[in-house]
């Protein structure tokens, strides 16, 4: 959560300035930020995925890169395998944004991270995730000449404790 808050790490900030349309402020107007800037250049996008080393999956974008104009919308796949032949895994993805400074102005509409994926042995399962990056990007000075963010998943194996709260391991 500190990191989402700040952007630590390359986390993307979940803050009212950068809410995703289920924001819990009744004033928040999600087109305003929706709203591709021709003007601009395109930024490329690129997506990566790893897993840890005791979660038995294979993790896996399915494109290497989108183009996108800031406030334009875009959705991704990735695709995770279970290798397993025996049980069925539960995983949680993190995620981060590089460079790391962009983290503010990346926003995930949809995703599935930090969530429950449970896979049963043996299957593969597509998980979208649906973006945008806001028009302020264009507008810090900060970010001039950065031309290419890359989107970054790592999933663990997820595990209870002794209180019944899931957290990743390994």
């Amino acid at each position: 959560m500190i990191c989402q808050t700040t952007g630590w790490g390359g986390q993307p900030i979940k803050s009212a300035a950068h809410a995703s349309p289920d924001s819990s402020d009744p004033h928040f107007d999600i087109s305003t930020r929706l709203t591709p800037q021709t003007q601009s250049r395109r930024l490329r996008i690129t997506f990566a995925g790893s897993t840890s080393d005791i979660l038995p999956w294979k993790f896996t974008p399915q494109q290497r890169e989108v183009r996108v104009l800031p406030g334009e919308t875009a959705l991704a796949f990735y695709t995770a395998t279970n290798l397993s032949k025996e049980e069925d895994i539960i995983g949680v993805a993190t995620y981060s944004v590089t460079p790391a400074q962009v983290a503010p102005y990346f926003s995930k509409i949809q995703c599935f991270c930090f969530e429950e994926q449970r896979l049963n042995k043996a299957e593969t399962v597509d998980m979208p995730v649906f973006f945008y990056i806001d028009p302020e990007f264009l507008r810090d000075p900060n970010m001039k000449g950065i031309d290419t963010i890359t989107l970054n998943y790592t999933f663990f194996k997820a595990k209870y404790d002794k209180n019944g709260h899931l957290r990743p391991v390994g």
